[in-house]
């Protein structure tokens, strides 16, 4: 009997313990749902890498535009790497990011994505149940049709004069004036404060609150690549350039008592008898800055709305004041004593000259021998306006308020 009792007890012993993992894993079974089963939980399978880390943009997302964001996050636990890498013309380049302060979201230290590149993230994180899950993902961002640059004056490594606006021509209307703006920086060594003004929705210029002073090295950087300018229109350019400040030159033209002052380092050089324009077609009054010159070049009246009037082919030693035509030039074809007497001309200033500027002695030749684009060239007592502050690098014009107020940052 009592070996008949031994082998009850143990055979109950058996049943009990089959029954207790029947009910364990009918509990576990009935507290799932979803999501992987409560075998995994207790036999520690580790869960799927996407639902430990997650990656935005998805997965193999295609045309992701520049505004969404790159985010690596982690749902528990912590992420132990991230690494980023833009492959973009033919180049791979790393992405640089950080983590915040519980390791927990990644994210890149520039928040713009490059268009018509491709994105690859890997990224390493530990779940905080001791396992570690790996994670690797692509997506490509948008390729934009259509593309805007900015061409810059003055140009790369060039010496210019004190009176120099840097200036920005678009080759299409900018609408996100804003971004496009932050995108520009216009430093000075030694410092000085550079601010920008639009003229429109195409052009865009820097300046100081006075002339630069010389010697000064001023850098532009244009960070315009992928920046929308308008809807569905993206910058293209990245460069960095620079150039350098010389000496000081400036000239005053009097046009009431036909003579130019030519000032440098803020000492009298020289006093040059001038022509400058009739009262039908006077000169502009006001502060114009050198942007071109030319040994030669022709000067046709057709192109500057006065008909017929002239058209000159070999125009020597040619100063360009403003867009629409003012130079300060050579001038062969008047008469040796109208300069310093009368004003003939149609809006220009005229110096004495001869026929295919040879002669380095005449004023016309010495002037542009001195000068650089860049210098300055002011007009007082003449019978027109002031010229227009867009009308050339005629921004010297507007006060400081005037101009810091055409910024499109608030």
């Amino acid at each position: 009997m009592r070996h008949a009792t031994g082998r009850a007890r143990r055979a109950g012993a058996a049943l009990a313990a089959v029954l207790t993992w029947a009910g364990l894993l009918a509990g576990v079974a009935g507290c799932t749902s979803g999501g992987g089963s409560g075998l995994d939980r207790v036999f520690g399978d580790p869960p799927a890498p996407e639902d430990v880390v997650k990656v935005s943009p998805d997965d193999g997302s295609k045309g992701v535009r520049p505004g969404e964001k790159l985010r690596v996050r982690v749902t528990a636990g912590h992420l132990e790497s991230v690494t980023v890498v833009k492959s973009q013309d033919a180049q791979n380049t790393p992405v640089p990011g950080h983590f915040s302060h519980d390791r927990r979201t990644w994210q890149p230290d520039d928040d713009r994505l490059a268009l018509a590149a491709k994105y690859t993230v890997d990224a390493v994180a530990d779940d905080g149940a001791g396992h570690r899950s790996a994670r690797h993902t692509t997506f490509t961002t948008l390729v934009p049709d259509k593309r805007f640059i900015g061409h810059v004056t003055p140009e790369n490594h060039s010496v210019v004069g004190t009176g120099m606006i840097v200036s920005l021509s678009f080759n299409r209307p900018v609408t996100h004036r804003a971004a496009v703006e932050r995108a520009v920086r216009v430093t000075a060594e030694p410092a000085v404060e550079v601010r920008p003004h639009w003229f429109g929705g195409s052009r865009l210029d820097f300046r100081p609150r006075e002339f630069w002073k010389p010697g000064t090295r001023v850098t532009v950087e244009l960070r315009l690549k992928d920046v929308e300018g308008a809807p569905g229109v993206y910058g293209l350019q990245s460069k960095t350039f620079s150039f350098t400040i010389g000496r000081s030159q400036v000239s005053l033209v009097d046009v009431a008592a036909h003579t130019m002052q030519v000032h440098r380092d803020g000492q009298l050089l020289t006093t040059l008898p001038v022509t400058a324009g009739t009262r039908k077609h006077a000169t502009y009054n006001g502060t114009m800055v050198v942007m071109e010159m030319h040994e030669v070049t022709r000067m046709d009246s057709r192109t500057v709305g006065f008909g017929e009037e002239y058209d000159v082919p070999d125009v020597p030693h040619a100063l360009r004041l403003t867009t629409s035509g003012t130079y300060l030039h050579g001038n062969y074809w008047s008469a040796r004593d109208t300069f310093g007497r009368e004003n003939v001309s149609h809006g220009c200033i005229g110096l004495r000259d001869v026929r295919g500027g040879h002669d380095s002695g005449t004023p016309a030749a010495w002037f542009f021998a001195r000068s650089l684009v860049g210098d300055i060239v002011r007009v007082v007592n003449g019978d027109d306006k002031t010229v227009a502050p867009d009308n050339g690098l005629g921004g010297w014009n507007m006060d400081w308020d005037q101009w810091k107020a055409g910024s499109a940052v608030k």
